[in-house]
């Protein structure tokens, strides 16, 4: 399970981590249901976002999405659950295969791993072409278009191949961001409220943005030991200015999010704004609130040269690259795992509770450090403001009038 929107269990009020499973649960089965067992494995956190928005317009009462009672589930401790069903869970099943089929065709020209061999990669093709076609059938049952995503796609290698120092970082991210803006606005039409498709597509436009640049921050390091290709590195665009627009993208999703009419915005507000927040605190190393920001750390981010993290920090060491930078003089990491054997590692975490339970796990596929849903069991910080663990719900510290 990968993405940007990874919410601690214990930031959420009883009520919204019901909802949130139900939403991740959701997705995983409509994904077996229609495509098969092993298309499960693209099951990601972003995606259940579509289901989300879409039940949020609803209710949960009509349109499209609604609630069943699926049977138990390694996943759940073999417990059974309320589930949601129907065209927000099939839309986002279809943009998570379609996406999902990108990326194995991305490894399989970067030749990761056990793709770079011929006969793994033959097999990888046909699986990405089988999701590709699985994607568009499932987009096309509900009213979508996934051409617009493989566009997207496409249109992202030109661009990559393009870029160069002094290209803004906007154009390399615009591919992404016009397709996530498509997936979030068709929400609105599952739900029958037109007029939500203009703030909803740019919410999208805005957190496809931010998946893309978070994407690079987290990867940077492991990208320049690798000598691959990395939006920051290529464009010249510093980490203090990805940040200036990381926290620009992060308001602006909250503000698209207030012109749209909801009929329950809470999972949606506390995912795609509080949630929001704490990703880009995690990615740059600030401050790890839930969704709010300490005064004190505006500052934090300074002008090159004038301290904040990502000042040189430690002696510069000859012949070592990593001297005197913001990770330490620390040698990277090992290389990102391919994506079968990341499915493999993913499978695992999951069956062994790892991911629910571990203080701390290693990512599938990038084999970053992560914090375990339940890791932080004791130590909400939900609210800076107020005592109690349930965000926006117990006090008037979010100024975003829900």
């Amino acid at each position: 399970m990968f993405g940007i929107v990874r919410p601690c269990r214990h930031r959420l009020t009883e009520s919204l981590k019901t909802q949130w499973m139900a939403h991740l649960c959701g997705l995983c089965l409509a994904l077996r249901k229609d495509h098969g067992q092993l298309a499960r494995v693209v099951t990601n956190y972003d995606g259940l976002l579509i289901s989300v928005l879409t039940e949020a317009q609803t209710g949960g009462g009509s349109g499209g999405v609604g609630r069943r009672t699926a049977g138990p589930c390694p996943l759940r401790g073999m417990r059974t659950a309320s589930v949601t069903q129907g065209e927000g869970a099939r839309l986002a099943a279809a943009v998570s295969l379609v996406l999902a089929s990108a990326k194995v065709r991305d490894h399989v020209a970067d030749g990761d791993g056990l793709l770079g061999r011929g006969p793994v990669a033959l097999a990888a093709r046909r699986v990405a072409m089988s999701w590709d076609r699985a994607g568009a059938r499932t987009g096309m049952d509900v009213g979508f278009d996934t051409a617009v995503l493989v566009d997207a796609v496409d249109r992202q290698v030109g661009v990559e191949a393009l870029a160069g120092p002094g290209t803004p970082l906007l154009t390399v991210t615009e591919p992404t961001e016009t397709a996530t803006a498509a997936a979030f606005a068709h929400t609105a039409i599952l739900a029958d409220r037109p007029g939500n498709m203009a703030p909803l597509a740019e919410a999208g436009r805005l957190f496809g943005r931010l998946a893309h640049l978070l994407d690079a921050v987290e990867d940077r390091e492991a990208d320049a030991a690798a000598g691959a290709w990395n939006p920051l590195t290529a464009t010249g665009t510093s980490l203090v200015e990805a940040r200036r627009l990381a926290d620009d993208a992060v308001h602006g999703i909250r503000l698209a999010l207030r012109e749209a009419e909801f009929t329950d915005s809470k999972l949606a507000h506390q995912l795609l704004v509080h949630e929001l927040r704490r990703s880009v605190d995690r990615a740059f190393g600030g401050p790890s609130s839930c969704g709010h920001l300490p005064e004190e750390a505006t500052a934090a981010f300074g002008p090159p040269g004038h301290g904040g993290p990502y000042a040189p920090q430690g002696p510069q060491v000859p012949g070592n690259p990593y001297s005197g930078s913001p990770f330490g003089g620390e040698p990277p990491r090992p290389g990102k795992r391919g994506f079968w054997a990341g499915c493999g590692v993913a499978i695992g975490l999951c069956c062994t509770c790892k991911v629910c339970c571990a203080d701390e796990y290693e990512g599938p596929w990038s084999r970053r450090k992560r914090e375990g849903w339940c890791g932080n069991c004791g130590n909400c910080d939900c609210c800076d403001c107020c005592e109690a663990c349930s965000c926006c719900e117990c006090c008037s510290c979010c100024d975003c009038g829900l």
